[in-house]
């Protein structure tokens, strides 16, 4: 399975309606560097985050040991989560996060931009 899966979308969905995710790349950064590694279980990047978004989140999500992983595009993304395009999506929960794993498969740090 990848990124493009449909599944993602709808994990993350639940995951905000359940307040268990954070929104946007501002949201993730300032998440990732108030609480560290306690603050996400994992990133999910849109498959068309620009270099600098990539450059913000991944670089710091694994300097922290945050693992990344790379999602659907930015538009797709959004629309599960009833937004426009969204870069970034940050996961609290840690069995949110292992299901996002299972379904994307991960990686971790800078090679969710490549």
């Amino acid at each position: 399975m990848t990124g493009d899966d449909p599944a993602v979308a709808r994990l993350l969905g639940l995951g905000l309606r359940a307040r268990r995710v954070i929104v946007g790349v501002a949201g993730v950064r300032a998440r990732l560097a108030r609480r560290g590694r306690e603050g996400l279980a994992c990133v999910v990047l849109a498959a068309d985050a620009s270099p600098r978004t990539r450059d913000k989140v991944a670089r710091l999500a694994a300097a922290l040991g945050v693992p990344v992983l790379r999602g659907p595009d930015a538009a797709r993304l959004g629309a599960g989560l009833g937004r426009t395009a969204v870069q970034a999506v940050g996961v609290r929960d840690p069995a949110l996060a292992r299901g996002l794993v299972a379904v994307i498969g991960g990686v971790r740090g800078d090679d969710a931009g490549t």
